[in-house]
């Protein structure tokens, strides 16, 4: 037996077999790293930030918090922290710059073409509290199209653009009942803390047919946010992100000081309470 036992001990100690088991431990390892770095270039490029083009260096998690900051910086606004994404909804008339808007906020890109839109959903990462949350963007077709998926929009929406072109009297007038419709499905009562702004886009065109008094005096009687932005130019479409996440911001202030005064100590939960 002690033979035997000798002879299988030697056998596995064998230097031809040692060699092979460290070969294939070498290969395994190198592997790994292999598999490791393909999956960080491939997460790199899929979460590329469009205001920061170079390839990150860091892990996935650490790359998510970092261009969670960048984009912090960017809006200069730290949203309130929730476990919910934070959805806001672009609405208006076919053509006037809605998809060229939030692909310009999203990408950094502008499309010269125009694509009728259905309904489409683009993501950016903000920053909330330290924490990272994702800030979802929806594109919808235009005002008087699918208003089945218009109402389900609204009310799944925390925070609403109502687009219309400077260029076109008819675009601005299509907002009225969008916004009506906003007014009935989220409530009167609560509109005063619904984070709306009206945007007058093309403002780089210079056919222009609705006046910036105008358009401030119909955000004015809806008690919204106003601005004027230019898809193309990029002129204000960080700033009117911005405006809209203030607004947001200052309603969340708002809504945690009257809790405060009506449940004393208990906690406002949530980034949101709109429903």
């Amino acid at each position: 037996m002690m033979e035997t036992a000798q002879y299988c001990t030697n056998k596995l100690l064998r230097p031809e077999e040692i060699e092979i088991e460290k070969e294939a431990a070498k290969l395994a390892k190198e592997s790994e790293k292999a598999v490791a770095q393909t999956r960080r270039s491939a997460f790199e490029a899929a979460s590329k930030n469009p205001f920061q083009r170079k390839k990150s260096r860091l892990d996935p998690k650490s790359e998510a918090r970092a261009r969670a900051h960048r984009t912090r910086f960017i809006l200069g606004v730290a949203m309130p922290e929730q476990s919910n994404d934070y959805r806001v909804v672009v609405f208006g008339a076919g053509g006037v710059g809605k998809s060229s808007m939030i692909l310009r906020f999203v990408k950094g890109t502008f499309r010269e073409a125009y694509i009728p839109t259905i309904e489409d959903t683009y993501t950016q990462v903000i920053s909330c509290d330290n924490n990272v949350c994702t800030l979802q963007v929806t594109d919808t077709a235009g005002s008087h199209q699918f208003p089945a998926m218009q109402r389900l929009s609204i009310s799944r929406g925390h925070a609403f653009i109502l687009i219309y072109s400077i260029c076109s009297h008819s675009s601005l007038a299509e907002l009225v009942p969008i916004y009506q419709s906003i007014r009935e499905i989220k409530g009167a009562e609560a509109m005063p803390s619904v984070p709306i702004m009206v945007v007058g886009n093309k403002c780089d065109d210079a056919h222009r047919e609705v006046t910036t008094e105008l358009g401030k005096k119909t955000a004015t009687s809806w008690g919204c946010g106003f601005i004027e932005t230019s898809a193309k130019t990029s002129h204000n479409i960080t700033e009117l992100f911005q405006q809209l996440l203030q607004m947001e911001k200052k309603r969340k202030m708002s809504l945690n000081l009257g809790d405060k005064k009506a449940k004393g100590s208990e906690k406002l939960k949530g980034k949101c309470l709109i429903t």
